[in-house]
């Protein structure tokens, strides 16, 4: 359908935690288009529906060219040493700092035809996964930066072109 326009750092819809969807109806169908769309392209691994404005539990991903979406995700297991990894946020552009996350994530959810889905794996897919499900939660990866981090992506934002 369309590429959507991502929500910024400071848009309300980042901070609610999204509603579970209750019906697979067009509209839901309509959603699940447009993150996908908005996934494809290049350097982007997923989009949470909020941050193309949409309050509810689902998001997209692209990992190593597999493109793909869960609807009502979560996150159920997580293993490993967490360990700090680089990421960036569609919704705080040009920001890129440390994070700490573990290396294996596991999310359930369901598709379209309301069929289970079972998305696991290691590496970006983690990492995706726990930073898309943080979306539906309301959170953002600057709030699991350390203190020190925060305070410097803050001035970043503030000092930023967008912002």
């Amino acid at each position: 359908m369309a590429v959507r326009p991502i929500r910024l750092f400071g848009d309300p819809v980042l901070r609610a935690p999204a509603v579970p969807v209750e019906h697979i109806d067009d509209g839901v169908r309509a959603l699940i288009r447009d993150l996908v769309d908005s996934v494809e392209p290049p350097g982007r691994a997923g989009v949470a529906a909020p941050q193309i404005g949409v309050g509810v539990r689902a998001f997209s991903y692209n990992i190593d060219g597999r493109i793909g979406y869960v609807i009502n995700p979560r996150l159920v297991e997580v293993s490993g040493e967490p360990e700090r990894i680089g990421e960036g946020c569609l919704s705080v552009p040009g920001l890129w700092h440390e994070v700490s996350r573990y290396p294996r994530a596991k999310v359930i959810g369901i598709d379209l035809d309301g069929d289970e889905v079972i998305l696991e794996g290691e590496g970006l897919l983690a990492q995706a996964l726990q930073h898309e499900t943080d979306h539906l939660d309301g959170m953002l990866y600057l709030d699991r930066l350390e203190q020190a981090d925060r305070r410097l992506a803050m001035k970043q934002i503030r000092e930023s072109d967008w912002f």
